[in-house]
């Protein structure tokens, strides 16, 4: 790092912080990129801590300031180098971001250690390092756009916002643990996704939490700090009386004459989970939910519907007339909802199809199903597969899973239409629900979290499945293996939960739906809008200073020849 002296060749300058940042190079530079994007991980749950997502972002603006040539943020010319730089850095932040918040993908590994431990760099740092590409990415957009100044605040956003965007599509998406969590995981600021979905939150992330780098600006400051630490203070109180508005008038009832039994079995992903165990497992699972309750306060004393988490059983239901026998005298005859393999025979020889599904069990017969139609990347499918298979990678689950082709709606006798959502499918925004003039009476989500034990991603998992439900206005009845099992409000409140590691059962009502919410009316033209607007600010900026700088060169005049 080069260490700036005084104009008489005196004592070096002390430096700040922020000056130490912006002026660091080389191993340093990358340290520090790493370090404050894995501080981030401190607002996403289980810590939650809000806060902490100012960190990245702020050190983001400074990294970029470095980038653009100049120790004082005083030259912005762009170049090759600066882009370079620019995308290195936000591939070190984006790295450290993601390996803080995501290590606990490689517990998966371990379950069948035998197997799989060979692949635990691969979950722990090999996807952290594909995901960071996309912060590389939102970095050199970003420096594309720079300008002095408090509006570079957007082009971070613009480029962040826009990268963020991308990581939920490319390769099927993987749209988990967005910088816009950082207020998802909040009940009050969460309330903004009902109008701006989780995208739209990470534009307005990173205007808030980027916005105290621009403190040390030296020019055109207010009483309140620069422009963009007031733009962020505005937001955050428009967020917050939004939210505890919204929250105050949002009451949702009960379906009438609905009591909903939730099975918690905690049964380990391991060598007990075999074909051969299945009856013993079928014989746990009747049992707990067979535990007597009182009469609710519906005055509703038998529970009228089961649901059982993904995958309930290691074989196939429809082919184990026993096992549906066993469930018709078990649940005296109630309607079961489970997650289970369903396979559809070919027609004409040939490989049958199997699915990862929910089915709806009514006596001993399936009256209804849904086939799971996003899959897991290196879980249930392979991405890449021409090329990686031949290196030895495999997916996790084994067997051959094939996509479903819907319908996006799961018709359970006694319940309004839900929109099935199987494990990871609860983390896409705008996708949870099938569009069309019929709404769906609320969202379901079966889940076997059981791979990851007691790690952060079970959290994590669940506070975005609960942020769908405040996306759409639509309950949220989510059943768990491992957990975390709840039956949430449309507007995110959780009325009945149980933790992590736990086996029990959850009784409860039905909650009605809310009114259709202004994103799941307009899902797909919110964030673009909004994006567009931010780039637009960007833009200014860029072109403002510019222009300046043309003006400053022709003032100095040309000189001759």
């Amino acid at each position: 790092m080069n260490q700036p002296h005084h104009p008489d060749g005196g004592a070096a300058i002390a430096l700040t912080l922020p000056q130490r940042i912006i002026l660091a190079d080389g191993g340093a530079r990358r340290a520090i990129a790493f370090l404050a994007g894995a501080s981030g991980a401190l607002a996403l749950e289980p810590v939650g801590f809000t806060p902490a997502m100012a960190i990245p972002l702020t050190v983001a603006i400074w990294l970029l300031d470095g980038s653009a040539g100049a120790p004082s943020a005083s030259r912005w010319s762009f170049n090759t180098a600066s882009l370079r730089s620019a995308a290195g850095a936000g591939w070190w932040l984006g790295f450290g971001y993601f390996v803080a918040g995501l290590w606990w993908l490689g517990s998966a590994l371990l379950v069948e250690a035998d197997q799989y431990a060979w692949a635990l760099p691969l979950a722990v740092l090999g996807i952290p390092a594909g995901l960071a590409l996309f912060t590389s990415l939102g970095f050199a957009a970003a420096r594309l756009l720079w300008s002095p100044g408090s509006l570079r605040v957007f082009a971070l956003a613009a480029g962040l916002g826009g990268a963020e965007w991308l990581r939920g599509r490319i390769l099927t998406g993987f749209p988990w643990n967005d910088f816009g969590m950082a207020l998802g995981g909040s009940s009050i600021f969460a309330q903004s996704a009902s109008v701006l979905g989780l995208h739209g939150l990470d534009l307005v992330a990173v205007l808030i939490f980027a916005a105290p780098a621009t403190l040390i600006d030296r020019d055109k400051q207010t009483r309140l700090g620069s422009p963009a630490t007031a733009l962020a203070v505005v937001l955050l109180v428009v967020l917050a009386a939004f939210g505890a508005i919204r929250l105050s008038k949002g009451q949702a009832g009960l379906v009438e004459g609905v009591k909903l039994r939730l099975m918690q079995p905690n049964l380990p992903m391991d060598a007990k989970f075999r074909p051969e165990n299945g009856h013993e497992i079928l014989r746990r699972y009747l049992a707990l939910s067979d535990q007597a309750t009182a009469p609710d306060r519906m005055g509703v004393t038998d529970v009228t519907h089961f649901i059982w988490p993904e995958s309930a059983f290691p074989f196939v239901l429809s082919r184990e007339p026993q096992a549906l026998a066993a469930i018709a005298g078990g649940l005296q005859g109630k309607v079961l909802v489970t997650g289970a393999a369903r396979i559809e025979d070919a027609a004409r020889g040939g490989r049958g199809k199997i699915f990862n599904a929910i089915q709806v069990v009514q006596g001993d017969k399936i009256v209804g199903y849904y086939d799971k139609k996003h899959l897991v990347p290196f879980g249930e499918y392979l991405p890449l597969e021409k090329w990686l298979r031949p290196l030895g990678v495999h997916h996790l689950v084994p067997g051959t899973w094939d996509v479903g082709e819907g319908p996006r709606r799961l018709t359970t006798p006694g319940l309004p239409p839900a929109a099935p959502l199987v494990c990871y499918e609860a983390i896409f925004p705008g996708q949870a629900v099938e569009r069309g003039p019929d709404r769906p009476g609320w969202l379901l989500n079966v889940t076997s979290d059981g791979w990851f034990g007691h790690t952060s991603g079970p959290y994590q998992h669940f506070a975005q499945a609960r942020l769908r439900a405040i996306e759409e206005g639509l309950p949220l009845v989510r059943a768990a293996n491992t957990g975390i099992s709840a039956i949430v409000d449309p507007y995110g409140r959780v009325l009945e939960q149980l933790p992590l590691g736990v086996e029990g059962v959850i009784d409860g009502g039905l909650p009605k739906p809310a009114p259709p919410t202004f994103f799941s009316l307009h899902a797909e033209t919110i964030f673009p809008a909004l994006w567009a607007l931010i780039l637009c600010v960007a833009l200014i900026g860029r072109l403002t200073r510019r222009r300046k700088i043309i003006e400053s060169i022709w003032a100095r005049g040309i000189p001759n020849g």
